[in-house]
């Protein structure tokens, strides 16, 4: 540990607006360029100032401190109109209940019955594509994504419609939430569209999501279950139902809340990364040799399944390796809740800290050829294996995500699935520069041209 840390304050900054040219446009660029000015480098959100730990021995004080450095800041500020007070938003005060109430919605078992309805959902997509076809990547998994957590949270499949309704209230919603982040406070209220258009989205998708939660718990009624002892029926709604802490269950407002954290967590990042995931196959032919050799010895044609994931090793690597290079949760806030210093800065309570992924995962001094897609860096069985504590593509600490190995399962089970039928080209029209004023890291458009591969052996 060094003796001392620097901190410094990243240049660019303009008046009023701060750093919100290059979050806007160029985020994992300027974001992967705050190690050279300091260990703990401050930025404008806006008008306000935060500071970004870029130093991995200080990330890990905030993140392993979630009492001193709590879920806070600007975009939590703002998410929360978007995921009320769900296990992703809610302050230190309330995470350690909630986490418990939720656990058993993930505990492996579960995972291994949820793993059914994502390898069924990448079938039925893989199954309406065609050969010649050329699909835009993004869409196309979120709405993916999307049918696989509904399914996994209401145990049947919810509508078509229901399905984009979500999907296109959750897309303008989190559009107008990210760009609040650095348009003042008295302009959010003022009745512009873009104003009208997020408020909006906000009441159709909790309109949607009360609407969802009404009908499963009919269903229990009508069987004759208590809605707080509802049957099991191997999803993730029963298990959060039937959660008990000293005998109090979820309130109404909380199975809303947690729900609607459940939909976003398990539709936008997964989206992204699988969206990233495809397209990198398209630009390393080495990689994508590969995992087509890899699905096709280890499943020799059938279906994968959860009992699969351990033998396959490189798709496994090439997802996490696509987190590291493309993390779509590119920032996330914390702020402090007490005085203190921080690499030498008195830092007041309130500061506002931003936490950024690409700050750790693009840095060469923790990861060599950080710029290169590299799979392999993740095998154990290479040396000079990457730093896995600098890697927070889920967090950290008490807040690590509680999702993380069911997002890992769905993103590899359907990249296997995908990749067992279908070679991917880019096509005219992909344009990869981030898209504008989006919550994850993904490209703007992803074109692929499709085309159905035999397997070999």
């Amino acid at each position: 540990m060094p003796e001392t840390y620097a901190a410094a304050n990243a240049p660019g900054a303009l008046p009023l607006v701060g750093h919100a040219w290059p979050l806007l446009h160029r985020p994992i660029p300027f974001l992967s360029s705050l190690p050279q000015y300091g260990d703990l480098v401050e930025i404008r959100l806006g008008r306000v100032r935060a500071h970004v730990p870029c130093h991995p021995q200080l990330l890990r004080r905030v993140l392993s401190d979630d009492r001193t450095y709590d879920k806070g800041g600007p975009l939590f500020t703002r998410l929360r109109d978007l995921v009320g007070n769900g296990l992703g938003s809610c302050p230190h005060r309330d995470h350690r209940r909630q986490r418990r109430l939720l656990q058993p919605a993930f505990h492996r078992t579960r995972i291994e019955t949820y793993a059914h309805v994502m390898t069924d959902e990448a079938l039925r997509l893989s199954a309406t594509w065609q050969p010649g076809q050329t699909v835009d990547a993004f869409p196309a998994m979120f709405e993916l994504a999307l049918r696989t957590v509904t399914r996994t949270l209401f145990s049947s499949r919810v509508g078509d419609d229901d399905v984009a309704r979500l999907q296109h209230s959750f897309e303008t919603a989190l559009a107008g939430l990210f760009r609040r982040i650095f348009v003042p406070a008295p302009l959010q209220h003022l009745p512009l569209p873009a104003n009208r258009r997020y408020a909006r989205a906000l009441a159709d998708l909790h309109g949607s999501v009360d609407h969802l939660i009404a009908g499963y718990l009919s269903t229990d009624e009508n069987t004759g279950a208590d809605t707080h002892h509802a049957q099991d029926r191997e999803d993730l709604l029963s298990t959060l139902i039937a959660a008990r802490d000293d005998d109090t269950a979820l309130s109404d407002g909380e199975l809303h809340d947690q729900v609607i954290t459940m939909l976003l967590g398990g539709a936008e990042t997964v989206a992204a990364a699988l969206t990233w995931a495809l397209y990198v196959l398209t630009r390393n032919p080495r990689v994508a040799h590969d995992l087509h050799d890899e699905v096709d010895t280890v499943l020799a044609g059938r279906p994968p399944a959860h009992r699969d994931l351990p033998h396959l090793p490189r798709t496994g690597h090439m997802i996490s390796e696509t987190l590291r290079l493309y993390p779509p949760a590119w920032l996330f806030t914390r702020i402090t809740t007490r005085p203190l210093n921080l690499a030498g800065r008195y830092l007041p309570s309130g500061t506002t800290l931003v936490i950024s992924p690409p700050a750790l995962h693009h840095n060469p001094a923790l990861y060599p050829r950080a710029a290169d897609f590299c799979p392999d860096r993740w095998s154990e069985e290479r040396p000079g294996l990457p730093p896995r504590g600098e890697f927070t593509g889920f967090g950290a600490g008490a807040r690590r995500c509680l999702g993380d190995t069911y997002a890992v399962a769905e993103a590899t089970l359907t990249l296997a699935t995908l990749a067992q039928r279908w070679r991917m080209e880019c096509a005219p029209g992909t344009d990869i520069r981030p898209a504008p004023l989006s919550a994850v890291h993904r490209p703007r458009r992803l074109l692929l041209h499709l085309t159905p591969r035999t397997r070999v052996g």
